[in-house]
């Protein structure tokens, strides 16, 4: 065993192997830190009455639990539960407190350490597109979500230096059945890619799974993994006023081994939620809260981060909308109340349109300037998402990417310099009022790295496109991506942790994986 721990240990130590063709000029591998001044919509006056009308529905009308172990944990903690119901009363001061023990930030540290991701205060990290039933490209079309989609995409997330974090399945691959879909699932992120990874919380059995194969692909003795953050969960409170049996199951055992969660109400203004968006916006702090608060009472200091995912609905139709401008002061208005709370903060890049088009930009646009405003921390879906979630497309995911990356160069210091060399006093002294800048000494030291060149955009003029092949943004979206796909070598990983990685997948597969009723 002791030898074994040792070619482990040297495996870690492994750097993870780089490409080695430049498919595009990507930016390098960083974490966006927002510079900027956030808008903040509430006055004190306006913080103080949602904080106080979420506590009201705490005190008054109550949360359901639907988890037994929960149930008993709040009794114990002094909550009034009514265990029929499943309703749970809170006193307010009894959540602040506890919601005051999560850190305002923290780091996760995945199985390249290199990989790391700080979140909270001004950090901003990326989630590519995670959960969709669905896949598209403009080859195949629009189709069910299968497992090498999955792939795929999963190669695309380790690729570009811009997504920070794996998110859950990039698309749901429904070839796989779902008692041993998690096992194949989390082999594939924890082998194509070296990033922060997530996992699902969806039954005791399947968080055990993926924690187990978290340590194992870590290289990591059980103690030195749990003595971090490693990996992560998100769960979704079943609005309204719901936290349902699984996802609460799942996010305990990530608090009890000290494992970030990330709880996202689900408040639809006009559907989930109230139709006025301070009304959903209280909703969502009163969910996000209470399950906070658990959490924080089963392990305190539990790194926590409180999700916003608060948009409205077309009135109309029914259907989620995203991007809209209820949606950004929505996002601006729980990024205040989670900086009130001390609590990092999650988002979203969402839109709605159902082709990577114009719609798609700049509904996804105004979800990334919602984001960036609100002093965001985690942006999930930051690539790929379409059809309100639906779908996971490859064109949009290339797409979003260039996005993310003029994100990053937007927040580099570099731009707002204001040195000696940056006012370029002599420069222009030199140039005078007759001449041009291009050729001058000033431009020539600087031009190679002055400013953000695109991957996607195409700055030719028509004439020079037209001769081209006239492509629009999607079809040079197309090429990319494949190209990507075709050159992409995964991250090294040490052969006896990638062996015991397989062994133990296989040995859950012949014990039948995780029972279902079908």
């Amino acid at each position: 065993m002791e030898a074994k721990l040792a070619r482990r240990s040297g495996g870690r130590s492994r750097k993870s192997v780089r490409q080695t063709k430049k498919t595009i000029d990507q930016l390098d591998w960083s974490i966006p830190y927002n510079t900027d001044n956030f808008i903040e919509p509430l006055d004190a006056d306006g913080i103080d009455a949602i904080d106080n009308a979420a506590m009201q529905v705490i005190e008054e009308i109550g949360i359901q639990f639907l988890n037994e172990e929960a149930k008993s944990i709040l009794a114990e903690a002094g909550c009034k539960v009514d265990q029929n119901s499943s309703n749970v009363i809170m006193d307010r001061h009894w959540v602040k407190e506890m919601v005051s023990k999560a850190p305002t930030e923290f780091e996760i540290v995945p199985r390249n350490p290199e990989k790391s991701v700080k979140i909270g205060g001004r950090n901003m990290a990326f989630v590519n597109v995670s959960s969709p039933p669905n896949v598209m490209d403009l080859d195949r079309g629009r189709r069910v979500g299968n497992f090498e989609s999955f792939k795929d995409l999963m190669k695309l997330t380790q690729y570009f230096n811009c997504i920070h974090l794996a998110g859950g399945y990039p698309v749901e691959p429904v070839d796989i059945h779902a008692s041993i879909r998690h096992l194949d699932c989390l082999y594939e992120k924890l082998t194509l890619t070296d990033k922060v990874c997530h996992a699902y919380s969806l039954g005791s059995q399947r968080v055990e799974d993926a924690i187990e194969m978290a340590k194992i692909a870590s290289g990591l003795p059980e103690e030195e993994f749990f003595s971090k953050p490693r990996f992560y969960t998100n769960i979704n409170s079943s609005s309204p006023l719901k936290h349902d049996q699984p996802m609460l199951d799942g996010a305990m055992r990530f608090a009890r081994r000290g494992q970030p969660v990330i709880v996202t109400p689900f408040t639809l203004a006009g559907a989930m939620a109230p139709v006025t968006m301070a009304g959903a916006v209280v909703q969502s702090v009163a969910e996000g809260l209470a399950a906070i608060a658990l959490l924080q009472y089963i392990n305190p200091g539990t790194p926590c981060v409180f999700g916003t995912f608060t948009s409205n609905v077309d009135m109309k139709s029914g259907a989620p909308a995203f991007g809209t401008p209820e949606y950004i002061r929505a996002t601006q208005m729980s990024g205040q109340m989670a900086r009130y709370y001390g609590l990092p903060i999650r988002a979203s890049n969402a839109c709605a349109a159902n082709a990577p088009d114009g719609q798609a930009m700049w509904e996804s646009l105004n979800s990334m300037w919602a984001a960036s405003t609100s002093g965001i921390n985690v942006v999930y879906h930051s690539a790929g998402w379409l059809e309100g979630g639906l779908i996971a497309s490859y064109e949009k995911f290339i797409m979003d990417c260039e996005v993310l990356q003029q994100f990053q160069k937007y927040f580099d210091p570099k731009i707002s310099d204001v040195g000696i060399g940056s006012l370029a006093v002599e420069a222009i002294r030199d140039v005078g009022p007759n001449g041009h800048f291009f050729g001058c000494d000033h431009t020539q030291e600087r031009y190679t790295d002055a400013f953000y060149s695109p991957f996607m955009s195409d700055w030719r003029n028509y004439e020079a496109w037209e001769q081209d092949g006239s492509e629009w943004t999607h079809q040079r979206a197309n090429k990319i991506w494949k190209k990507i796909l075709k050159e992409f070598k995964p991250p090294e990983m040490d052969l006896i942790v990638k062996e015991e990685l397989s062994s133990f997948v296989a040995k859950r597969k012949s014990e039948g994986g995780v029972k279902t009723d079908f």
